[in-house]
């Protein structure tokens, strides 16, 4: 077993050693403005594989790669479109992931052997100066056990990787909690594959025209981390329930009635409007309906709470999805498996 080390941003000597472990070949948890990060060197393959094992992530699961400065794209892209650089220009440092056609350099078990890259640019003080120290551009990706949900904070990495990685640098909590937005510029339209931080209002102010990805479950390889398998998802069975809101609280309380009848132990995942009209052992709100961007910070802190209380069921509302209310959904959805009622 690893001694993972937990150090606060401002140490700057704990800080360096950081930034020297990721150059030399370790594994390093870092803040991002989304969610922690789990990085390694991108150029090399070893650091990367161990990625996959300390995660026990497939290895057909492509990763990201982050930078801190757009000098790092020489060496990681063989062009840049007219349309990527608009899009940076607009939304880079932020939760925008580009997909570009890859160089030589990129190893393939960070593409899952595609000929394209994802990359991004975090908005995030501490994530940029670790890849600036460090030297290297830092493939990472969320920094938990594949499949659960993704952490918002140092603790939620300690509680899944301690002991499979070697620091965790403790920024804080992140400030908009769920992935960034993952866009294919390789086309001539650029596709939406995965919706985060950058809605897809704001792509479409810039570019005009965008579309979004329908992934097939069937799919042979993803083409974003986040498209194939299921993610973000507790231990106990979550539920989503969605309709007019009478009638999703109604129903919410039928099914929670029911499975208190069978001894089970049930959570709710409620907007702030609605938390006290439920009868469930534990009700927790993810943020008033007013406030999306609060849903989304809060969203994966609320599921990991479902786990440390033990809830063996979960039912929860749906939100609008407009907006950033699209990755919301997105990421329940995933985490549900798409078992949805209908109130």
């Amino acid at each position: 077993m690893i001694k993972t080390r937990i150090i606060n941003a401002d140490d700057e000597d704990g800080f360096n050693k950081a930034a020297a472990a990721i150059k030399n070949g370790k594994l390093v948890a870092f803040p991002t403005e989304t969610v922690y990060g789990l990085g390694a060197n991108a150029f090399d393959s070893r650091a990367v594989e161990r990625i996959f094992e300390a995660k026990g992530r497939p290895n057909d699961n492509p990763l990201i790669v982050h930078i801190s400065n757009i000098d790092y794209l020489n060496n990681l892209v063989i062009e840049i479109p007219s349309n990527a650089k608009k899009l940076i220009e607009n939304f880079w440092p932020g939760p925008l992931t580009l997909v570009l056609k890859k160089s030589g350099m990129v190893p393939d078990i960070i593409t899952a052997g595609l000929d394209t890259v994802a990359v991004r640019m975090p908005d995030n003080p501490v994530a940029l100066k670790l890849i600036e120290t460090s030297g290297v551009p830092v493939a990472a990706p969320s920094a938990n056990l594949s499949g659960k949900p993704s952490p918002t904070s140092a603790m939620h990495v300690a509680k899944d990787l301690a002991g499979k990685i070697e620091y965790i640098i403790d920024g804080g909590i992140c400030s908009v909690g769920v992935e960034s937005t993952v866009l294919d510029v390789t086309g001539h339209i650029p596709i939406i594959l995965r919706p985060g931080g950058i809605t897809y209002e704001m792509i479409e102010e810039v570019l005009g025209k965008v579309d979004v990805d329908r992934p097939s479950k069937n799919m042979e390889k993803p083409r974003s981390p986040g498209m194939k398998y299921r993610h973000y998802s507790p231990e106990a069975d979550i539920i989503l329930v969605e309709g007019e809101k009478s009638k999703v609280v109604a129903e919410i309380n039928k099914l929670v009635s029911s499975a208190q009848e069978k001894k089970l132990k049930v959570g709710v995942l409620s907007s702030e409007e609605n938390c006290r009209l439920y009868k469930a052992d534990v009700v927790l709100s993810a943020g008033s309906v007013n406030m999306p961007e609060k849903i989304a910070s809060n969203l994966y802190d609320c599921l990991r709470k479902f786990d440390d209380l033990k809830v063996d069921i979960i039912y929860s509302e749906t939100f609008d999805e407009n907006g950033i209310g699209s990755a919301i959904m997105n990421r329940l959805k995933k985490a549900s498996a798409e078992k949805i009622i209908k109130a």
